[in-house]
């Protein structure tokens, strides 16, 4: 069969995001996402402390790039 020549069966690709189903599963979420941010924004604000807490020490390890380990020398870090 030649490249160049449409087929005669349609594509039949993404047939989740156009179905019923895909619309159905989009909706719950949807909802389950209105209900958790309406319902638990109290808890959420009251986390927020702390969750700046733990950013610190996971900022510290992640963002300071070693404190200079790494030697760029001229003979390619032999010494």
């Amino acid at each position: 069969m030649d490249m160049n020549q449409p087929s005669s069966e349609p594509r039949k690709r993404h047939r989740f995001l156009g179905s019923r189903a895909s619309f159905i599963l989009l909706a719950f979420l949807g909802m389950i996402g209105y209900l958790l941010t309406t319902e638990h924004r109290g808890h959420v604000i009251l986390a927020l402390p702390w969750l700046f807490v733990l950013a610190c020490p996971f900022m510290h390890v992640f963002m300071h790039g070693g404190h200079g380990h790494h030697h760029h020398d001229k003979d390619g870090g032999k010494r």
